[in-house]
């Protein structure tokens, strides 16, 4: 098994600062990495749902990922999505991760074809066989029509180049029983990705968060993680209601299906972290929504900062 001690704590899964030509914004890529890593994240994750890796053409992916190792340079681990409908693009990806870097990369299921669970499983087999880094899988069944069942993760979890799993199920029962089935192998890795349930998947002993709201408040998501450690339950409680009160007034502003990815990069755009820009098929809210969201946003920074009184 491929040593995983790095891998705990705050990973934010890093929004793509894109300009109006969908190529990559470099000055607010080097710009969000340094913000992200002096407010404490113990790492990062590049091309992810939030990263709109989905919509992102090879040039500006490959660009993404040397560009933030570049930036990086050692200082947390670095994780690399490499999910696509091919394989192949898979493995190059995984490869441009390895000459550049990176720790680690991240798989979700491909998506469009009908598979089941032996499909699966021999798809994360080739791909651990194939790519030169550490492979986490990635249950996200909301995007890509099929979920990591508890058991086939007890089966990949043999192959020495898997170590760990990020569950963007948002269902805390699946939380816990990925936590109960791998007690015993503590150096296989569970992350979660809805931060709603941040402190509860802590408290069921998992290993860290890969939460969005960090690309904005890092500190807010550190100090919780870092309270966890020190038995501090109050302040756990008190910060994980000040996420809740983040993510019922930014990820579900208006009525579209991407509400979270437009509230968050929104925010961050007002921020100065990053233009209103997006890969299609997405696009920024209207003017008069993000008049709204500004109002909004005020608030959770106010309470954000009483968060830390």
């Amino acid at each position: 098994m491929t040593q995983t001690k790095a891998f705990r704590g705050i990973f934010p899964p890093m929004i793509t600062p894109l300009r109006p030509d969908y190529s990559l914004d470099i000055g607010h890529t080097e710009r969000l990495i340094e913000y992200l890593i002096e407010g404490g994240v113990h790492g990062i994750f590049i091309l992810g749902t939030t990263g709109e890796f989905a919509g992102l053409s090879s040039a500006v992916k490959k660009d993404l990922i040397r560009i933030t190792c570049q930036q990086v340079k050692g200082r947390v681990p670095v994780l690399v999505g490499v999910t696509d409908c091919s394989f192949t693009e898979s493995v190059d990806l995984a490869a441009t991760a390895h000459r550049s870097g990176a720790e680690a990369v991240v798989a979700a299921p491909p998506f469009y074809m009908n598979i089941g669970q032996e499909e699966l499983i021999n798809y994360y087999q080739k791909l651990a066989d194939v790519v030169e880094l550490p492979l986490f899988l990635y249950d996200m069944p909301s995007h890509v029509k099929i979920r990591i069942e508890v058991e086939t993760v007890l089966k990949l979890s043999k192959h020495p180049n898997i170590i760990g799993i990020k569950d963007s199920s948002g269902k805390i029962e699946n939380f816990q029983a990925l936590c109960e089935a791998f007690k015993q192998q503590p150096e296989f890795k569970i992350f979660v990705g809805p931060e709603e349930i941040l402190a509860e998947t802590l408290k069921l002993g998992g290993d860290g968060g890969v939460t969005g709201g960090a690309n904005l408040f890092p500190k807010l998501y550190v100090a919780l993680y870092e309270a966890f450690q020190k038995k501090e339950d109050d302040t756990v409680k008190k910060l994980q209601e000040t996420i809740l009160f983040l993510s019922n007034n930014l990820y579900q502003h208006g009525t579209y299906q991407s509400s979270y990815l437009k509230g968050l990069k929104a925010a961050m755009s007002i921020e100065g972290l990053c233009e209103d820009n997006f890969a299609p098929p997405i696009f920024p809210h209207l003017p008069s929504e993000k008049s709204i969201l500004s109002s909004k946003f005020l608030q959770v920074k106010e309470r954000v900062r009483q968060s830390f009184n």
